[in-house]
């Protein structure tokens, strides 16, 4: 597919994608961007959560293109663990509610600023790593917060492959989105 096609495909501006080209670490929330963010217990009391394969294979194309995935979350699980486990996502932060020292002691460990970052996220929360990162997300199902501070907002709802449509923004933004998917047309 040619680059113009691609771009009309995913709706992107110029200017968007100028502002997504430095980007080189991206902080996801979980609960409503990885996730739907609604909570499913067993009779045990075992939160069960569920994944969208696109989203997934999405943040698998960011680690190939040198997009490092990022997680900050509130939440803690097996499940939540094994599924990053999967995905090869190595920095995590679990547990937190306050988001913003966690994702600066993160960039520290990259040595990478707030210049070079992106955000997904979809309620209060994520408002203060949003707020500081140069490319701010939400799914368009966030809270109205969220949308209203977000320089780009996915057609997609969170859990629903919200997240793939960034990390495909990000791909074309960083001149990665043909060559990977060369790969795939062989």
């Amino acid at each position: 597919m040619p680059q113009t096609a691609q771009k009309s495909a995913l709706n992107v501006a110029s200017a968007l994608l100028e502002k997504a080209r430095p980007v080189l670490v991206v902080f996801f929330d979980i609960d409503g961007v990885l996730t739907d963010g609604g909570l499913h217990f067993t009779e045990h009391g075992e939160t069960i959560k569920r994944f969208n394969t696109l989203d997934g294979h999405g943040i698998k194309l960011l680690q190939k293109a040198g997009i490092t995935p990022a997680v900050v979350t509130g939440r803690d699980s097996a499940p939540l663990r094994l599924r990053l486990q999967q995905l090869g996502v190595e920095h995590v932060v679990f547990g937190t509610e306050d988001k913003l020292p966690a994702a600066q002691a993160m960039l520290d460990r990259l040595g990478l600023g707030w210049h070079q970052a992106a955000a997904m996220g979809d309620d209060w929360p994520d408002l203060p790593v949003m707020q500081r990162c140069a490319l701010a997300c939400a799914p368009v199902n966030a809270h109205a917060e969220n949308l209203a501070i977000a320089d780009w907002v996915s057609r997609a709802q969170g859990g629903h492959g919200a997240v793939r449509e960034l990390c495909d923004l990000l791909l074309l933004a960083t001149g990665h989105y043909q060559r990977l998917l060369e790969q795939y047309q062989s």
